[in-house]
């Protein structure tokens, strides 16, 4: 089962020249009705495994995993009412609020992160907005920067932006943003009612328009059913473009939000839930995130198989745990399976355009003698 299929060198070696140069362009994306994304969904596993696992070597090398870390810089007190999350200010929690930490320990984390394989380092502010923030996004701003000159990938989650806002996070060498949409349209207003559907849009809206690589996914578990893990692939593989990547979390229940008592998903759905996203976002890269340190090493082997192809790793998440960096690098290579480097994914590189260029210009003219 997990023998590596035949991958044709040709195209693998085109993609790896692909991912260094701006004229890389993205494949038109398809527009799916929301009852084929249905029948995917609803085909026998073993089935859909397979298939997904096709459209995986299909567009992606299935030996690469992004090894992602993700850094709270500002937790808890947020004023919103998602009903999954420890930092909202409306429920008792063990998460105690904290003021934006300083420059010097985000870099600290950052350089641990690169050191440990991670080329992609997250960083996380509990807020709802930057409304009145003018300071601390000049420092998320510095922070980016610096992050972004070690050569990572840099990718933030700080709630609502304004299309000015994220201007100024690209300008600063952002990357990529988070803004889950979490659920389908229907069932999102069960659990968060201080922020709209179309907010996040709008959000996601003014981070494409910006030119910053889309991260945005959801949360399975959330008392939610199959319709509505549905609903979610839906609507992300009808925006303009189709997210660079689409986070799947398993919901981590915690103590003192109103989802405390809910039961872990089925690692079947999970299975599901990757398997058809890898069909019908075929480029985009699947990241299997919250909840992962609960799955056995073989359930993660067939989630990578199906078309899972990033993690986050090493100390913590947000607020729930993490598979540290040695049991990741160990199971990597048991399994076979290797990092990706920074910028590989086609997609991004054709987003850094012109920077990741002048990067390689500058990175050959220290070379010369």
């Amino acid at each position: 089962m997990f023998f590596t299929p035949s991958f044709r060198s040709v195209p693998r070696l085109s993609r790896a020249l692909a991912t260094h140069t701006s004229t890389h362009t993205r494949t038109p994306v398809r527009k799916w009705q929301r009852e084929e994304i249905q029948a995917i969904y609803d085909s026998p596993l073993l089935d859909l495994v397979f298939r997904a696992a096709s459209v995986h070597r299909r567009n992606h090398d299935p030996r690469k995993i992004q090894l992602c870390t993700l850094m709270n810089i500002k937790t808890g007190g947020c004023t919103e009412d998602c009903s999954y999350c420890s930092q909202s200010s409306r429920y008792k929690t063990a998460t105690k609020a904290s003021r934006l930490i300083d420059i010097e320990p985000v870099l600290e984390a950052a350089r641990k992160a690169k050191e440990n394989g991670s080329t992609r380092f997250c960083m996380g502010a509990a807020w709802r907005d930057l409304a009145g923030r003018k300071s601390g996004f000049e420092r998320i701003l510095e922070m980016v920067r610096q992050v972004r000159g070690m050569g990572m990938e840099v990718c933030t989650t700080l709630g609502m932006l304004t299309p000015d806002q994220a201007r100024q996070l690209k300008e600063a060498g952002l990357t990529a943003y988070n803004h889950n949409l979490d659920t389908s349209r229907e069932f999102y207003p069960s659990v968060i009612t201080t922020r709209s559907y179309e907010d996040r849009l709008d959000t996601i809206g003014a981070v494409r328009d910006a030119g910053i690589s889309v991260c945005s996914g959801g949360i399975l578990g959330l008392g939610e059913n199959d319709k509505d893990r549905v609903g979610l692939i839906w609507e992300v593989s009808n925006l303009p473009e189709h997210p660079e990547s689409f986070p799947v979390n398993a919901l981590v229940p915690i103590p003192g939000t109103p989802l405390e008592n809910n039961d872990r998903v089925p690692y079947h759905t999970l299975l599901r839930t990757i398997s058809t996203a890898r069909i019908v976002l075929p480029q985009t890269i699947i990241r299997l995130a919250a909840g992962r340190n609960t799955l056995a090493e073989s359930e993660q082997a067939i989630c990578f198989m199906a078309g899972a192809n990033a993690v986050f790793t090493g100390e913590q998440m947000l607020t729930t745990p993490c598979s540290p960096w040695d049991e990741d690098k160990a199971m990597m290579e048991r399994l076979g399976l290797e990092g990706m480097q920074s910028f590989e994914q086609p997609n991004v590189a054709r987003k850094e355009g012109a920077r990741l260029e002048a990067t390689s210009e500058q990175t050959l003219g220290d070379a010369v003698p």
